[in-house]
């Protein structure tokens, strides 16, 4: 019988412990942030089964644009999860994220996956297009107040380096 307890009270304080662990996770955000990242997770989780498998992230680099993407890099992201990628798996990867991240090098490496030629500036007709389309379409109203603040090149495409620069120091020319 003492066995039996023991036995149930080592249960129950693994389970209190992972809710905590898990509400943590939750803790980390502002509920606003965590229905974005919940409607994030909904677009990379295709097949809607509530678990991101590599298929899902296939599908979603391919209406990205991006379609030939290496095995080994889905299998690298899916094996920072380890093991299946739920919703609270994905926030607490992104948390860990966040908190260790420098962000203006978090955005950078965004922008660099549209600029494969590394040249600092991507096209702003196909970044418009990405904007007006995917994941949290802008109203083409946003996205003319946010090039109106882009710096852009002599052709028109957009300086992502100082973009991001903008983004997160701020408009040196704003007093």
């Amino acid at each position: 019988m003492a066995s039996r307890k023991a036995g149930t009270r080592g249960k129950v304080a693994a389970t209190k412990q992972a809710q905590r662990g898990s509400s943590n996770v939750f803790s980390m955000f502002e509920q606003a942030q965590i229905q974005e990242f919940k409607e994030a997770f909904s677009c990379i989780d295709q097949n809607r089964d509530g678990i991101i498998c590599k298929a899902d992230l296939r599908e979603t680099y391919s209406q990205l644009g991006k379609v030939s993407v290496p095995e080994e890099e889905l299998d690298a992201m899916l094996q920072e999860g380890k093991g299946p990628i739920n919703f609270t798996v994905f926030l607490t990867l992104f948390g860990e994220k966040l908190n260790g991240t420098d962000p203006e090098e978090a955005i950078l490496s965004a922008f660099r996956m549209f600029d494969p030629s590394g040249k600092g500036v991507v096209n702003k007709d196909e970044f418009k297009q990405l904007l007006l389309t995917q994941a949290d379409k802008f109203s083409p109203a946003e996205v003319e107040q946010m090039f109106a603040l882009t710096p852009m090149d002599l052709a028109g495409n957009i300086d992502y380096k100082s973009l991001c620069y903008i983004i997160t120091h701020g408009d040196e020319k704003e007093e």
